[in-house]
């Protein structure tokens, strides 16, 4: 397909697709979804290689959350028997996170439920990294903690976050009739301050909440304008007892139709496989590494995933690596971008050459009714020189040139995909707030 040799050669110029192109992407048969995967294939090995980034998650404080997304777990007046505790002390969090630290997670997503912390929850969360990073002095923290105040970014960087998590969820034009507690502009403030205080940010969006292409290509090319350095794609579990509970919409075809348009959007940036993943791509997931270089390993916040050991022999058994701690993960030209003065990645700009710089664009923090995610600031050791992506036996160094090319609507309802698993949604019994041992 020309489209798909057109896309290879724009990701490998970090050059955006066309609108056209994006939705070109979501609208491909299924066919031709083998042919697709491998275009955004190339594209990810070129700026990421083969390998994998492993992300866990701790659910700091669980349930109680005053705002009403409509797809969270833990979202206000929920009924649907979810662990429900309060903080975890600093040493309850920093043994759950070397759970996943010794299941191969490079990075530790601190969450808590809530519209945004008070200051003396900044406090409380700067203790707990403190208490991480004497345990685990290489892995990297991110906190996902709602929407920021004045100064509480700087505060989380200077107690050692080196990332900080807000998705943007869904298009601006749809946000409303998703969530009405606060807006969609509250998000990108909050993403921006974390990029301001020098923080990595991560920032990315739930798909299956009855939306259209046409939102799907809003959402993502508002990220690449965002800019940040990781965007989790996260798929809707539509949990009993919350307002999309019949939201079933999605196909294995369709997540990696998803996957690979935002990659093509986003070719430098670091996509990750996050929420939803085992119920909608099942047996699929594999393919999902030929676009996605991050995961989640094990359990979510509220719900559970596969289990640990499986998520790293599927990594093997397709033919990638987890990426270590000596590994950095982002390429070159992003990272030096990062480190900057400080600068975050608001110094992704068009010198800069970050996702943004071609002139497109790539959350109180839920659960996305599993899971939102974390961010990254590292850099590519596999990476040529500043702004050149890793080479690759499937990608030329050097690609040919190709030419360049209102109101909030209500979230359509539709009939179940076939072959909804329902049946594979499972609550949280274990891990964080618990007396088990977690799935790492």
């Amino acid at each position: 397909m020309e489209l798909l040799n057109t896309l290879v050669d724009k990701g490998l110029r970090r050059e955006p697709p066309t609108r056209e192109e994006a939705l070109a992407v979501l609208a491909t048969a299924d066919d031709d979804l083998l042919d697709v995967v491998a275009a955004a294939g190339k594209v990810r090995r070129a700026w990421f290689g083969r390998r994998v980034k492993l992300n866990y998650l701790v659910n700091l404080k669980s349930g109680l959350c005053p705002e009403d997304c409509s797809y969270c777990s833990q979202r206000l007046g929920s009924q649907t028997g979810i662990l429900k505790y309060t903080w975890l002390k600093p040493e309850e969090a920093a043994a759950a996170a070397g759970a996943g630290v010794a299941g191969g997670a490079k990075r530790v997503c601190l969450v808590a439920s809530g519209r945004g912390p008070t200051d003396r929850d900044v406090e409380r969360v700067s203790r707990t990294i403190q208490a991480i990073k004497e345990q685990h002095e290489d892995v990297e923290v991110c906190a996902c903690l709602g929407l920021l105040s004045d100064g509480q970014a700087t505060r989380l960087r200077d107690a050692g976050a080196d990332a900080y998590n807000h998705n943007l969820n869904t298009s601006e034009a749809t946000y409303g009739a998703i969530t009405t507690t606060h807006t969609y502009a509250d998000r990108v403030t909050t993403v921006r301050q974390a990029q301001a205080a020098g923080m990595s940010a991560c920032s990315g969006l739930i798909a299956g909440m009855g939306e259209t292409d046409e939102d799907l290509v809003d959402v993502v090319f508002s990220l690449r304008e965002l800019d940040p350095d990781s965007v989790p794609v996260n798929f809707l579990i539509p949990i009993e007892g919350t307002p999309l509970a019949e939201k079933w919409h999605l196909t294995p075809q369709r997540c990696l139709r998803i996957l690979a348009m935002v990659r093509f959007v986003c070719p430098d940036v670091e996509v990750r496989l996050a929420g939803g993943r085992e119920i909608h791509l099942r047996s699929l997931q594999p393919l999902a590494l030929h676009l996605a270089n991050s995961i989640f390993l094990g359990d979510y916040l509220t719900t559970e995933g596969q289990a640990g050991k499986d998520d790293l022999a599927m990594i093997a058994d397709a033919g990638f690596e987890v990426e270590g701690t000596d590994t950095t993960t982002l390429p070159a030209h992003r990272a030096d971008a990062l480190a900057a003065a400080g600068a975050g990645c608001g110094a992704h700009g068009e010198a800069a050459g970050g996702c943004g710089s071609a002139g497109g664009g790539c959350a109180p923090c839920g659960d996305a009714a599993t899971s939102e995610t974390s961010a990254t600031s590292e850099t590519s050791a596999t990476s040529g020189a500043s702004g050149t992506p890793a080479t690759s036996d499937t990608v030329p160094a050097t690609p040919a040139t190709v030419p360049a090319e209102a109101a909030p609507a209500a979230v359509p309802a539709a009939a179940p995909a076939a072959g909804a698993r329902t049946d594979l949604v499972a609550v949280r019994r274990r891990g964080a707030g618990t007396d088990l041992p977690p799935n790492a």
